[in-house]
């Protein structure tokens, strides 16, 4: 049986769950150059990218080419880690 996210054991070379909203529209076509998110559309002209990311080193480059696409962040969340590990 899995843990809550915020009761699991979390370290930098986790593997793990994020979704992360942005303000802005992004299509669907930079889902490689975002670790491989999947991309959906939101009201108010956000966007969610959705998935799993290696480790924090790789959250932190996707963070990093969400800003040099200049698309302002509104949240980042942690969604639980990966239970093959």
């Amino acid at each position: 049986m899995s843990q809550p996210p915020q009761t699991q054991r979390l370290s930098f070379e986790r593997t793990a769950v994020y979704r992360i909203i942005v303000q802005g529209v992004l299509h669907e076509d930079y889902s490689d150059y975002l670790g491989g998110m999947q991309i959906a559309q939101r009201g108010q002209g956000q966007t969610v990218l959705f998935g799993q990311l290696q480790d924090q080193v790789a959250l932190i480059g996707v963070l990093n080419a969400l800003i040099d696409l200049h698309l302002p962040l509104v949240a980042v969340e942690f969604l639980g880690l990966d239970e093959s590990e």
